[in-house]
């Protein structure tokens, strides 16, 4: 008698092979039997999941994420747990929590604060502080249990910081390099899936510090390739900024002869450089011909910001009436939004001089979007608040501000700041069916109050496989391997992400046609009660975890089977 059979279900096993209807047959944490047709029936199970009319897949594994802090406080791990994800790897773009000196927690949740906006007040209350080393870290981790498994990179910011000091974001001499390297060795050797460090100005703490490492020598980051080549195992993952990608690559090759494995790097569509990632993905084809591993990490859809009045920009943020109203309690804030003289205040008065990049989000009209109960991450640039604002003969800021205090004050809006350049999501469709390409940068428990994209392994199979309208998709079985299989063998995990026997029991039950993705809300739910956007999915029949069922029906089952994952997973 098995423990668990699914059954009756369209597999799509994450090989990227056709679709064909099977049982599946669950032992302990392993797959034991999958059907073909004409195969004789599996027999009984003390469960048993009816997955008539439903797609059968793979857990999804999501290797771009900012769970650093949540994973000490959360054991479902929201939004992933509710999206079908059944492994997450954290540690990226060079911000984390380990090693740390005791004197250096306040600066590492700065750090983690500016660049992935998690609220720092919510990671001083809910991150118990029980490391100081990267082995000690995973220690702790390991004492721990989550909805899914868990497995991290070593930061570059947090390293350096913890060999240089106060030093952190200067230059490095040879006895830093080679304590950095040691350390780097040690935490692959303990478990650490990779290295990650991040290059782009746009990642700061909230001071304005830029991540250490940010303008570290090559040399440097060749040591931590030594050490990765040395511990046997490893990725290096960067986050660059985005226009200086190709002249990046020089040493991004140098990294990856010395590895003799994956560097992954954050490709995005910025709008001052929107074909570039064609040159991109041409030094990906010529390091790739040369035996070398440089791989583009790209999205499903843009990074969007989202904007309402609780969230961290919106298009009044830096107005004066907005400063004098915004630290009122929630019901007063809301009633004087209600005043027709606060509203012809905000909507005619300039914003305070702020940075050019939050002018550009908040004020760029032809370039924010309502966004409403059916949320389009596709939208017509005719249905934008400028060319409404034009057809109506009403000024944006009337139609931002409307609709801002629509749903009882709790309107979004959409600003869309990578990946929408060209007002389409086409350079997506081929990016995510170029060879030198992996899924990624959901960004998932990061961004709490600017970004929802923690969801994105729905969408990619709601929007790519089935409903896309203004272009081409993609076929679901490719859909489901890039954010399986795919993602899985990058970091080495190769016991998941196929539905086989003998690999782990990670899979999805997933009605296609009832799946949906409901509107971004903000919520309080949080330590401290700080804010973050959320994002549930529905047409989630069931996922298992290891053999365990951790959601049915959308809904979590109780059930945390997840563990730190320490190093390459060998099948």
């Amino acid at each position: 008698m098995h423990d668990l059979i699914i059954r009756g279900g369209l597999l799509v096993d994450g090989s990227g092979a056709p679709a064909r209807h099977a049982d599946v047959a669950v032992d302990g944490d392993r797959i034991t039997a999958v059907t073909d047709p004409g195969d004789r029936d599996l027999g009984r199970a003390r469960r048993v999941i009816e997955a008539e009319g439903a797609v059968v897949t793979p857990g999804f594994v999501d290797v771009h994420t900012h769970y650093d802090a949540q994973v000490t406080w959360d054991p479902e791990l929201t939004p992933s747990s509710w999206h079908g994800v059944t492994t997450v790897v954290m540690g990226n773009c060079g911000v984390g929590f380990a090693p740390v000196r005791p004197t250096d927690h306040q600066r590492l949740i700065e750090l983690m604060e500016g660049v992935e906006d998690i609220p720092g007040a919510a990671m001083h209350e809910g991150i118990s502080w029980e490391w100081e080393t990267f082995e000690e870290y995973l220690d702790a981790l390991e004492r721990r249990r989550w909805m899914l498994d868990v497995g991290t990179q070593l930061p570059h910011g947090a390293l350096r910081a913890y060999v240089m000091g106060d030093r952190a974001t200067g230059p490095a001499d040879a006895d830093d390099i080679a304590a950095m390297a040691a350390h780097a060795r040690r935490a692959l050797e303990a478990g650490a899936l990779g290295v990650s460090t991040s290059r782009t100005p746009l990642h700061r703490s909230i001071d304005g510090e830029l991540v250490p490492g940010t303008t570290a020598d090559a040399s440097e980051l060749l040591a931590l390739a030594g050490a990765i080549a040395a511990a046997g195992h490893g990725v290096f993952q960067c986050a660059i900024h985005h226009p200086e990608v190709p002249a990046s690559f020089a040493w991004l090759r140098q990294v990856a002869a010395v590895t003799g494995g994956p560097v992954v790097f954050n490709l995005n569509q910025p709008d001052v450089a929107p074909d570039l990632w064609r040159t991109d993905l041409a030094l990906c084809e010529e390091a790739a011909r040369d035996g070398l591993r440089v791989l583009a990490q790209v999205a499903g859809r843009p990074v969007g910001i989202l904007q309402c009045w609780e969230a961290t920009v919106h298009p009044f943020v830096a107005c004066p009436t907005w400063r004098e109203i915004t630290r009122l309690p929630e019901a007063e804030r809301r009633a004087r939004l209600a005043d027709p003289d606060v509203r012809r205040r905000l909507v005619t008065e300039e914003p305070d001089p702020v940075s050019r990049f939050q002018h550009f989000v908040t004020r760029t009209w032809e370039k924010l979007w309502v966004f409403d109960d059916e949320a389009d991450y596709e939208p017509d640039p005719a249905d934008s608040l400028a060319a409404r604002a034009a057809r109506e003969g009403r000024s944006p800021a009337e139609l931002a501000y409307d609709h801002l205090c629509a749903h009882e004050g709790r309107g979004l809006l959409y600003f869309p700041l990578f990946n929408y350049a060209n007002h389409d999501l086409d350079h997506l469709w081929e990016l995510h069916r170029h060879p030198c390409t992996r899924m990624g940068l959901a960004d998932a428990g990061a961004h709490c109050g600017a970004i929802a994209d923690g969801g994105m392994p729905t969408f990619m199979l709601q929007y790519w496989a089935r409903d896309r309208q203004r272009g081409p998709r993609l076929d679901l079985e490719w859909v489901v391997h890039r954010q399986t299989r795919q993602t899985a063998e990058l970091y080495g995990l190769d016991d998941r992400g196929l539905v086989a026997p003998g690999l782990r029991a990670d899979l999805n039950v997933i009605d296609l046609e009832a799946l949906s993705v409901e509107r971004p809300r903000l919520a309080h739910d949080l330590p401290t009660g700080a804010r973050r956007y959320v994002q549930r999915a529905s047409g989630y029949r069931a996922t298992v975890c290891a053999g365990e069922v951790t959601v049915g029906d959308d809904e979590p089952t109780g059930a945390v089977p997840g563990r730190l994952i320490r190093g390459p997973q060998r099948h």
